[in-house]
């Protein structure tokens, strides 16, 4: 089977659930793409503000900003950051919430459009999430998005450009636009060939399931 499987998901990154829902994916992912009829599979991430009205250098701490957005006690904050960082351990990921700087992700996500422009997407998801979750790394800020950029080899001073004049702005309000015509009120949420719908980061069986149907369905279209 030759088709090509098309997988559009929506995401922040400032979402840890995002950043698990990518590994647990990729799981699925990996064990499907190793079948000999498996078709090529295309990812391609969308913009998602989880909290649009946080400043780009928020004075606190994840705890503290948690605190207040949800109206949640900080003791409570922070008993369930640290079930969040026990389920990121399982898959392989080292949250680090006391280092965390939390930020407004606008210009990450015109990074990320940008990033799509020069065939770099995936890899810029990636290092963005880890940036963000495991190094303190301060996503917000441009110069610290240039040299994120640059270590999987965009071109510093052009992102620096584009992210000042704001040349992807529009993208980023078209995807949050998108969302919503979806009917999307929480990310991850991943679309499968503009069919199904997936809401979370689910178990990879999950995945495999709905990617069978896909390929189900295509078989069934040319039989």
């Amino acid at each position: 089977m030759s088709e090509k499987v098309k997988v559009d998901i929506w995401s922040d990154v400032a979402c840890p659930w995002c950043y698990v829902g990518k590994r647990r994916f990729e799981t699925a992912l990996a064990g499907f793409s190793g079948r000999d009829d498996a078709p090529e599979v295309e990812i391609e991430y969308h913009s998602f503000e989880l909290a649009p009205d946080t400043p780009v250098d928020f004075e606190g701490t994840e705890v503290d900003f948690l605190a207040k957005h949800k109206g949640m006690p900080a003791g409570q904050v922070e008993q369930m950051l640290g079930q969040m960082t026990t389920v990121a351990a399982a898959e392989g990921l080292a949250y680090d919430f006391d280092a965390l700087q939390h930020t407004k992700t606008l210009k990450a996500h015109e990074l990320l459009h940008f990033a799509k422009s020069q065939g770099k997407q995936v890899e810029m998801k990636e290092r963005l999430l880890k940036a963000y979750f495991e190094q303190g790394r301060h996503v917000g800020r441009i110069e610290e998005l240039a040299a994120l950029a640059a270590e999987v080899g965009l071109d510093a001073d052009e992102v620096r450009t584009v992210l000042e004049n704001g040349d992807f702005e529009d993208d980023v309000e078209q995807d949050i636009a998108q969302a919503r015509a979806y009917g999307i009120s929480g990310v991850p949420f991943f679309v499968f060939n503009g069919k199904y719908g997936v809401s979370g980061a689910q178990d990879p069986a999950v995945f495999t399931q709905v990617l069978d149907q896909v390929v189900a369905d295509a078989a069934e279209s040319v039989a």
